[in-house]
Formats: C-alpha cells, sequence, structure tokens
C-alpha cells in the first residue's frame, strides 16, 4: 500500500477551508489512521498543525503519546472502566457517556490534571448521554469540574451526514438545547459535532472544533459532496502467468471457466491481505494501464486476473487493485461499492501483511 502524505494534507486543507478558520481541526487517526498506518499519518499532518488527533480507544491514546505527540488527544468511544486510569495517567481527554464513568475518572484523577468531554447522544443511540436529560448530567458534571477534574467539552454524532442536511440541522439543534439547559463552566469549553460530511455540508455548525477522518484519507462522503484527493493505493505482485485453453477451470469451486483461450495472472495478494473475497468474478484490477477483470475465487494469499488483452505481462509486474495506472482509476469507493460496503471497511482490512509505504510524492508505484 503507498500512501500519499501530501494527499492527506490536501484533504485535510480541503476541510479547514470549508469550515473557516475559527474552528479547530482534530483529525481521527483511530483504527491505524483508517488503515494507513498511524506512525506516518501523525507525521504527515503535523506540519498542518491541528489541535490534537482523535481516537477509539485508550490504548491508541496511549501509542500516540508513546510516538511523542504532545497534542490533545480525545478518546472518543466510551472508555471501559478497566482502561480509566491507563487514560488519566496518559494525559488522555476521556469522553463521558454515563456518570459511573465520570466517577471512575474523578478516582484515577487523585489530584493530577484530567480532563473529559461528555458526549450527548442526539440520535445516533450508541452512547453518550440522552439529550433530553441535560439537567441532571450537566449538574454531576458541574460538579466534578468545582472539584477539579476539568469538563473542557462536549460533542454528538452525526449519524447520517453523507445523506443530507436534515438530519444534521436536527441534532445541532438538539445539541444546543442540551447545552443550554446543561450549563457550562468558565474557561476552555470546545462543543463539536461535525465529521467529514457536515463538515463540508453545513461548516456553519463548526462551532469549536471538527473532527474530520474518512474524507482525510481519500474516501467520498457523499455523491453530492467534494471528492477528496486518492490517499491510498494498494498494489501487488503478479507471481505466474499461463495460458488457459478454452474450459479451463479456475479457483476454488471452479466458479469461472475460460471462454476461449486466455492468459491469467496470478498475483500475491489474496483475502488473507485484506482483499475482500467477494471481488472474486466481480472486481478488476490495472495491469500495464488496462482494467483487467478478476476471474474466480479470491484466495487467501493470491487472485487471478485475466490478462488476454494485455500483451507482455511476466512475473514481477504489478497489478493496482486500488489507485491509478495509466489513464485507468480504481477508486477505493468503487470496490466498496462493488462488495457492499463503505470505505472505511476497505481500507481498515487491510492486514499487516500489506507494508505501507508513505510518500510524498504523486507516482503510483508497487511493493
Amino acid at each position: 500500500m503507498e500512501i500519499r502524505a501530501h494527499a492527506l494534507r490536501h484533504n485535510l486543507r480541503s476541510i479547514r477551508a470549508s469550515v473557516g478558520p475559527g474552528a479547530r481541526l482534530l483529525p481521527m487517526v483511530k483504527a491505524d489512521a483508517y488503515g494507513t498506518g498511524v506512525v506516518g499519518a501523525v507525521a504527515a499532518l503535523a506540519p498542518e498543525r491541528p489541535y490534537g488527533f482523535g481516537v477509539a480507544a485508550v490504548e491508541e491514546g496511549i501509542d500516540l503519546r508513546s510516538l511523542g505527540v504532545r497534542e490533545p488527544i480525545l478518546v472518543l468511544s466510551p472508555t471501559p472502566p478497566a482502561a480509566v486510569k491507563a487514560g488519566v495517567e496518559a494525559g488522555l481527554t476521556l469522553s463521558i457517556s454515563s456518570l459511573e464513568v465520570l466517577d471512575l475518572v474523578q478516582s484515577a484523577a487523585a489530584g493530577r490534571p484530567a480532563a473529559f468531554h461528555l458526549e450527548v447522544d442526539t440520535g445516533m443511540g450508541r452512547s453518550g448521554f440522552d439529550w433530553r436529560d441535560a439537567p441532571q448530567w450537566g449538574a454531576r458534571a458541574l460538579q466534578a469540574h468545582a472539584a477539579g477534574v476539568r469538563w473542557t467539552g462536549c460533542f454528538t454524532h452525526m449519524h447520517s451526514a453523507d445523506e443530507g442536511r436534515p438530519t444534521v440541522d436536527l441534532q445541532w439543534g438538539r445539541l444546543q438545547e442540551a447545552l443550554a439547559a446543561a450549563g457550562r463552566p468558565e474557561g476552555e469549553f470546545l462543543v463539536h459535532g461535525l465529521n467529514s460530511a457536515a463538515s463540508l455540508r453545513c461548516p456553519e455548525y463548526a462551532a469549536d472544533l471538527v473532527r474530520p477522518g474518512i474524507f482525510l484519507y481519500g474516501g467520498r462522503v457523499g455523491p453530492d459532496q467534494p471528492a477528496p484527493e486518492d490517499v491510498a493505493s494498494v498494489h501487488a505482485r503478479v507471481v505466474h502467468v499461463r495460458s488457459a485453453p478454452e474450459g479451463t477451470t479456475l479457483g476454488y469451486g471452479s466458479t469461472y471457466r475460460s471462454q476461449g483461450d486466455e492468459r491469467w495472472a496470478t498475483v500475491a495478494m489474496g483475502y488473507g491481505d485484506g482483499l475482500p473475497r467477494a471481488l472474486g468474478n466481480r472486481g478488476h484490477a490495472l495491469v500495464g494501464g488496462r482494467r483487467v477483470p478478476i476471474v474466480g475465487r479470491i484466495s487467501m494469499d493470491v487472485s487471478v486476473v485475466d490478462i488476454t488483452h494485455v500483451a507482455g505481462v511476466r512475473p514481477g509486474h504489478v497489478a493496482t487493485f486500488i489507485g491509478s495506472d495509466g489513464d485507468e482509476r480504481i477508486s477505493v469507493d468503487e470496490v466498496a461499492e462493488l462488495v457492499g460496503t463503505i470505505s472505511y471497511e476497505i481500507l481498515t482490512g487491510f492486514t499487516p501483511r500489506v507494508v505501507r509505504i508513505w510518500t510524498d510524492g504523486s507516482a503510483a508505484g508497487g511493493s
């Protein structure tokens, strides 16, 4: 996998241009920076001077601290009770979805600096305090703040910003209503709710902070929204080339049979590397600047493409499953649509067997 650092930065600048200079940027680097490699992602984003970084788990935040990240790190998923102490000790800003965990944060702080953001459920449903109960949880958070554990922010998650703005308007209104009822402490207090899609669709709600994610890594956030620059491309080497007379069967279950005299190339990438098995007899690769079909079922370690109409292919040549070759291009969103999923799952699904190579150039290359 080749990851273009300059494209990642370009996409972050696109979010910044949308929301304006008043909102701080918290790039999401959870799930190993959406499968691209968090070490490279943090290094690539550092020149843009983001406010901090967003993760999903305390362990991810601790890893960032071990990399030397000193900026704020916000853990945006609920923290398991057993991880609270480690999160406080690492100086992470934990998100709170229950009063029980808030109590644990207070106990873990024990005189050391600690901060938290409260999550408000405005419609996502999976975590956070109910927006209608703001007087109750707001009073408890203010008590914790007065006792020395700093309440420094409040946020929500937009559930359908990629589909249109009505739900964003609704959820933002609920968050504002909850904040008015809950009250807020003196001092720095960050209100945030916009992901990539909402940052582009409804920048007027940027408030203090936005949390771009998939758009940074090259995934589209709605058919009517601007397209990001491609960030990740996926390549593998041809390891075998053969002729296949008419009627030759291929792969487990022999789901493909040559329709005439064909030439096949075996490529060293399979579902064990994260190439979706559902692309068998459906997806494509790029070889020699041409789009070629994936034939037969994808195996754990290899896949096969039909190179009948591409001259000169031999072992060692590169096949591109995501990315560009000549005038042809396969986007991560195209792959996701073919297999009935989303770009997030495709990118995060590539396993450690796929070497991540970060570059600052624009040319695609093999690995």
